[in-house]
């Protein structure tokens, strides 16, 4: 029988093991061991059975237990000497702090895919563990990147074999609430949202979601809103999932959405803003489209800001090969990206083989962008 409404229940800590708390939020314990150790201590059966992830732990602990732990002076000098060593890590300088004044002040890093931890189940192999391993190095080294993905709330499938030999599927239900994740939010407390036009006049709406990865804050656009018909609430409902179209939305709402995520970021966190933009692999690529539409806004010409967005973006290939690349058809470009039907005199598009001039919104012409 399905769900008909899901509740998270959290637990209230204590006011002696608030810090614990902190630590399970930020994803830094995941390759701390000092802080594992610690999350071991509170309860070593529940841990093996959380699997390593301190959320579900703090979830299963007994009232008695905490109320046992909050007491047990030798416990909270553990945990006010690991809490310590997480500040300074936040907040003191390291490698990056002592470079020259030239390098940039912040990087967006957006990729399909973060394996940071098994307690975040966003990633299927290679290129995920590699951007989780990239945010790790970074944070270590106080590199001041942002990374940015998208929320999968079935993850990737996990495989089981069955009597006959044959790989069987298994996608699981992942609850945003429950894994260590918080909202990105307005100043009144409504959640932040970033929206992308679609055909028909419709919209792609996003939430955002925040992972604390050490010093890296990951932002993750999830479609499972209720401003979304049923079709684009299921945007990001897989990892390399669904047909062409599908993954097109995925990818213009990595790329385009990602962007506009880091804007309202960066507007309301006081954050000066990236000056790079590293896409790992092409499915954030349509990141430069936006960017270009943001200087186009702001008064430059189409080859102007072609350039400038040339000079501030990285791009690295993990997989060189065509299965591991995106190909979409010219006529679903054009359909989400080219000139509207009720503009004839408009003829640059993706499917007219000329040089496309994407045109951001507002723009007095009948172009659209998303």
């Amino acid at each position: 029988m399905k769900a008909i409404r899901r509740f998270t229940v959290r637990p209230v800590l204590p006011d002696p093991l608030r810090p614990i708390g902190d630590l399970a939020r930020n994803l830094r314990w995941s390759w701390h061991a000092e802080t594992r150790d610690l999350f071991q201590s509170v309860d070593p059966g529940r841990w093996a059975a959380s699997g390593g992830d301190p959320v579900r732990l703090l979830g299963s602990v007994p009232p008695a237990r905490l109320a046992e732990l909050s007491g047990d002076r030798r416990f909270l000098r553990r945990l006010a000497a690991v809490a310590g060593d997480l500040h300074d890590y936040m907040t003191g300088d390291r490698w990056y702090q002592a470079q020259p004044d030239e390098l940039p002040a912040a990087i967006a890093y957006f990729s399909p895919e973060f394996g940071i931890t098994a307690a975040l189940p966003q990633y299927s192999g290679g290129l995920g563990i590699l951007a989780g391993d990239h945010l790790k190095a970074a944070s270590d080294l106080g590199v001041p990147l942002i990374g940015v993905g998208l929320l999968y709330r079935h993850g990737y499938f996990r495989q089981t074999l069955s009597r006959d030999g044959w790989q069987q599927e298994h996608y699981p239900v992942l609850d945003p609430n429950e894994l260590p994740l918080v909202l990105l939010e307005e100043p009144d407390g409504t959640p932040a949202q970033v929206a992308l036009a679609l055909p028909g006049g419709k919209q792609l709406h996003a939430r955002i979601w925040q992972a604390q990865v050490g010093r890296v804050p990951l932002l993750m656009l999830d479609s499972d809103v209720e401003e979304n018909d049923l079709g684009e609430r299921g945007v990001t409902d897989r990892l390399y999932g669904g047909g062409s179209e599908h993954r097109l939305l995925q990818e213009m709402l990595l790329g385009i959405g990602g962007v506009r995520a880091v804007r309202t970021y960066c507007r309301l966190t006081g954050h000066p803003g990236p000056e790079v933009f590293h896409t790992n692999e092409g499915h954030a690529g349509f990141l430069g489209l936006e960017r270009i539409a943001e200087l186009c806004a702001e008064g430059l010409d189409f080859d102007s800001a072609l350039e400038a967005v040339r000079a501030g973006t990285v791009f690295t290939t993990h997989t060189p090969v065509p299965a591991g690349i995106d190909r979409f058809d010219r006529e679903l470009v054009a359909r989400h990206f080219g000139p509207t039907p009720s503009c004839p005199a408009s003829t640059s598009s993706a499917s007219s083989g000329s040089a496309w001039r994407p045109t951001p919104a507002g723009s007095p012409t009948c172009s659209t962008w998303p």
